[in-house]
């Protein structure tokens, strides 16, 4: 089943914050923090994964981005210490778990 999947990536706790989307967020991550990526994240380092959402279809994904790319940072930085209140880099913790979650119903 492929799955798509919303992320938010911060440069450090309360810093600068990128939203994207993609289907392979292990590569797409890898591919940001590698500085692989010319544009707002390598000139930002963001770095840090610290907050994703998993979806079906690539519609419903895409929604969820522009609705979170409309948020107040203070409703994004919420949104992220609900989910992961030390910040810490989700990218390491799912990678040492096998990979990142199916996506929901």
């Amino acid at each position: 089943m492929k799955c798509y999947y919303v992320y938010i990536l911060a440069s450090k706790k309360n810093g600068t914050l990128y939203i994207g989307v993609t289907n392979d967020l292990r590569q797409r991550v890898h591919q940001h923090t590698c500085a692989m990526v010319p544009g707002f994240t390598k000139r930002y380092s963001m770095h840090r994964l610290v907050y994703f959402e998993t979806f079906r279809r690539i519609g419903d994904a895409l929604t969820a981005e522009k609705r979170l790319k409309k948020w107040s940072r203070q409703w994004k930085i919420r949104l992220i210490e609900e989910h992961n209140p030390q910040w810490k880099d989700l990218y390491e913790d799912q990678a040492q778990r096998n990979g990142f979650p199916p996506a929901r119903e």
